[in-house]
């Protein structure tokens, strides 16, 4: 499988950091608090902020290189993952963790055919 072009990748970002930032008022776990809360939500202005500063098609200010944009995208989708078990809420409801391992899951998946 291809990565997918730069231009597509911006295009997702800005939407992935919207949905990180929303996820825990959609999930119904913004009243969990804590680290349920703020990783989603922190993870999501860091998408947010690393893609407008990308040297990509989607990039405003351009000063980061793509390959520093898809390291870190590597390091937000481990963090997600496993976030339940660093943070201790891995024994709150479902609705409070699932979204944090999916969200991880799909970005790791997502970027592993790709290069660095």
């Amino acid at each position: 499988m291809k990565p997918i072009p730069t231009s597509v990748h911006g295009m997702l970002d800005y939407p992935v950091g919207l949905l990180l930032l929303a996820a825990p008022n959609l999930f119904g776990f913004a009243d969990q608090g804590g680290a349920a809360v703020l990783v989603p939500r922190l993870i999501g202005v860091i998408v947010i902020v690393q893609s407008l500063m990308t040297r990509y098609e989607a990039g405003v200010i351009k000063v980061l290189p793509m390959k520093i944009h898809l390291m870190n995208d590597y390091l937000a989708g481990a963090l997600l993952l496993f976030s339940p078990w660093l943070f201790g809420f891995a024994d709150s409801p479902v609705n409070v963790w699932v979204p944090h391992v999916a969200a991880g899951l799909v970005v790791l998946i997502k970027k592993m055919p790709g290069k660095l």
